[in-house]
Parts: structure tokens; C-alpha cells; sequence
């Protein structure tokens, strides 16, 4: 396995470009399989989520080329094994994407119950319920879900709690439906938004993406299409954090601001520049970081995919603040790894109490998930010698060659094996 040093103490000076986002990526990848042709999605980043996701189409019988430059080309003639077996889809939650668009087009699946992250409990059964709903027969069986249908039927479906993967989900599986199915308290995320984009260009009848409720006039056909991947909100939002940290001067290419709004409220507040111009936004640090309280919630409140980071960043800033997670219960993990750098954190129950402190002290890490992996690498960017960060095959599913991009900007950073 790989780690990553840092030699902490270094400005952040320069421009990074902002990759694909893959919480876009692996639901357009999912919608390949709703057509016979070949669908071509450009702006696609090198991930180990996606490998897997592509590892996952063929093992059903899609076929899958890459081309230079980002580009991905995806056909499903026919579906060879509808299943997704456990040892795919056990480290990536997103394969759960696949279970809508077989049963809309091939009339049945069976997957695996998913893994990823241990960060909490993601259950799938807003996902089965809305299949239910639809028409579909549901079973649970050795780990594996079995839905089947012949033709789905259009409904009425309120979702009680709003997730992006089940709203995902279900926009597969509506397009296909007999009639009009109509989601309520749907997920608000810009992914969500760039999947009902690209189902519409491929001949669907999607509206309200964006908002809780969205409608769906089921189709009898639909075309493959080419289509881009919007920016990855999360991986701008790291270095727009890593450039406030570490008294940065950073334009951000590419940033998707109006996506990062709250982001942005919370940087301000701590004292940083944020700025829109030409091309990107740019962060300028300033310290002392002034602390501030942030509370997570959906889209378009603070992402809980932001939490770690800004977590690190409050434990260099010159007061109190309170970080409450509101989406996942068990997202502290970073925690313990970074009180290891001399960080003051307390915990009670869902909110973290951070007593900033001007210096923190490098030290071995262990990676315990995608973004807290992110955490423990910006809190190396200003922690006082060295900082070696363990099992990063976590911030392999996320982040596109994160070190070669903050190496580029002037940190002291390097991924060696162990």
C-alpha cells in the first residue's frame, strides 16, 4: 500500500484545475444501461471508484473503452449476468446505482448489499420501497437484493428521508415506467441535476431536478448521447479550505461556486478571500483564522462531504467553534487521528467542540475514510515537521492525484510505498 508524507510549513501559491466530479460520473455510468447505443461521457477523472464502477458494467456485459483525454464510452447491447456480486460492490456504495436502470430495461437484478465508507448507516430501503411502489417485487436474500418487474408503473413516491442515491435511483428507474412518477422530498444535489440533464438529452421527460419534487413522464425508448461531467464541488472545496489553511493565494479552475455557497459563507467568516474572477474563484488565507460553527445538512446547506475538512481547519483558528453532522452518525472518525497532531476536540453526540490551537504537530496517520483522508492531508499542510498519512487507498476514490496537485501549488508532498 501507499502513504503520503508532508513536510508541513508550505504556501499554497498557483491555480489547480478542478477534475470531474464522480458523484456524476458513476450515476451517468449507471444510465449507459438504459440504452443499446454507445454513451460517451467526457471530463471523466481517474478514480478507483470509477475503475470499479467499470469493472462492475463489464461483469454484466456492458462494453467499456476509454479514450485519451478523459473520455469514456459505454455500451449494453444486452445484460449477460444481471447481478452485482458483493466482492465488486462491497467497497463502493454508488454500485447500488445499477439496480434501477436493469429492472427498467432488463426486468430484473439482483446486488449486493453495499459497503464504502464506514461513516454510518446508508440503508437502501427508501431505494426498495420506491421500486415497491412502482410495481416491483422486492426480497432480500444472503446479502443480495432481488427486484423484479415486468413493466414498471408510475407513482407517487415520497422519499422520508432525502437521499441522492435513492432520488438517483429511482430517476433510472422512472424513465422507463408506464406513466408519470412523481418524487417528493427528492435530493436537491447538483449531481442529481446533471443526471436528469443528461436523461432528458437522452430523450426522457424529467422535470423539477433541483427542487423536492420531481416529475417523470415515463418513455418507451431512449438514445445514447454524449455528455459532460459537471466539476467536482467537493475536490474545489478541499483546496479552496487547503489555500485558506495554509495562507494561500490559490485560483481554483473550474470552482462551481453557486454549488459551494455555503462553503464559502464559512470561509469568509474564518477570514479568507473568496472571490469569483476569470476562470475560477481564489482563495487568499489570512491568519489568524477566526473560528466558526458549522452544522451539515443536504444540498444546499454545508456538504457533509465538507465536514473533515473544515474540522481541520478550525483546529488552527484562534477561538471555539462547534461542528455539528447532521446527515451521518458516525463521521468523527478524523478525530482521534487528528488529536494525534495535538488537536483539542471533544465530542458530544452528533457535534464536535474544537478548541483552536495555533500549531499542530506532525505525526503517523491512518486514513479511516474518502474525506477524512482529505482532512489529515491539510492538516499536514500546516502541522509543524512531518506527517505521514497511512491507507490512502480511501483518497484514491476521490480525489484525482491529489498530491501531484498541491505538490504543483508548492507543498512539501510526496506518495511513497510502504
Amino acid at each position: 500500500m501507499d502513504k503520503i508524507i508532508i513536510q508541513g510549513g508550505a504556501r499554497l501559491v498557483g491555480e489547480v484545475q478542478t477534475s470531474g466530479a464522480k458523484n456524476a460520473v458513476l450515476p451517468l455510468m449507471a444510465a449507459s444501461l438504459l440504452v443499446d447505443g454507445w454513451t460517451t461521457i467526457t471530463n471523466v477523472p481517474g478514480l478507483k471508484d470509477i475503475e470499479t464502477f467499470k469493472k462492475l458494467l463489464k461483469h454484466l456485459g456492458s462494453e467499456v473503452e476509454e479514450v485519451e483525454g478523459g473520455v469514456l464510452k459505454i455500451r449494453t447491447a444486452s445484460v449477460t449476468t444481471p447481478d452485482a456480486p458483493y466482492e465488486l460492490v462491497k467497497t463502493m456504495r454508488a454500485a447500488i446505482l445499477v439496480l434501477g436502470p436493469l429492472v427498467a430495461r432488463f426486468k430484473k437484478a439482483r446486488v449486493s448489499l453495499p459497503g464504502g465508507c464506514a461513516i454510518g448507516a446508508r440503508p437502501v430501503n427508501i431505494h426498495l420501497a420506491g421500486l415497491q411502489k412502482m410495481g416491483a417485487e422486492v426480497g432480500i436474500e444472503g446479502g443480495y437484493v432481488n427486484v423484479s418487474a415486468e413493466r414498471l408503473k408510475g407513482a407517487r413516491i415520497y422519499m422520508d428521508t432525502r437521499t441522492v442515491t435513492g432520488t438517483e435511483n429511482l430517476l433510472l428507474a422512472a424513465v422507463y415506467a408506464d406513466g408519470q412518477t412523481i418524487l417528493e422530498n427528492a435530493a436537491l444535489e447538483p449531481e442529481v441535476v446533471c443526471l436528469a440533464d443528461a436523461l432528458n438529452r437522452m430523450g426522457a421527460h424529467i422535470t423539477g431536478a433541483g427542487t423536492e419534487t420531481i416529475t417523470i413522464e415515463g418513455v418507451k425508448e431512449l438514445k445514447a448521447v454524449q455528455t459532460a461531467v459537471i466539476p467536482d464541488r467537493i475536490e474545489a472545496g478541499t483546496f479552496m479550505v487547503a489555500s485558506a489553511m495554509a495562507r494561500g493565494n490559490v485560483l481554483i479552475k473550474d470552482c462551481p461556486l453557486d454549488n459551494l455557497h455555503a462553503v464559502a459563507v464559512k470561509l469568509r467568516e474564518a477570514g479568507a478571500t473568496v472571490e469569483q474572477e476569470a476562470g475560477g474563484v481564489r482563495v487568499i488565507g489570512d491568519w489568524p483564522i477566526r473560528s466558526v460553527d458549522v452544522k451539515t445538512l443536504p444540498h444546499p446547506g454545508f456538504p457533509t462531504d465538507m465536514q473533515a475538512q473544515i474540522m481541520a481547519m478550525m483546529c488552527i483558528s484562534s477561538g471555539l467553534s462547534v461542528i455539528t453532522e447532521t446527515i451521518f452518525e458516525n463521521r468523527f472518525m478524523h478525530v482521534s487521528e487528528l488529536k494525534r497532531m495535538g488537536a483539542d476536540i471533544s465530542i458530544d453526540g452528533r457535534s464536535a467542540v474544537v478548541k483552536g490551537a495555533r500549531r499542530l504537530s506532525g505525526a503517523p496517520l491512518m486514513a479511516t475514510d474518502l474525506r477524512a483522508s482529505a482532512s489529515l492531508i491539510l492538516a499536514g499542510l500546516v502541522a509543524e515537521g512531518l506527517t505521514e498519512v497511512s491507507r490512502i487507498y480511501h483518497l484514491d476514490r476521490g480525489y484525482e492525484r491529489i498530491e501531484h496537485k498541491l505538490k504543483a501549488l508548492g507543498a512539501n508532498i510526496k506518495r511513497v510505498k510502504e
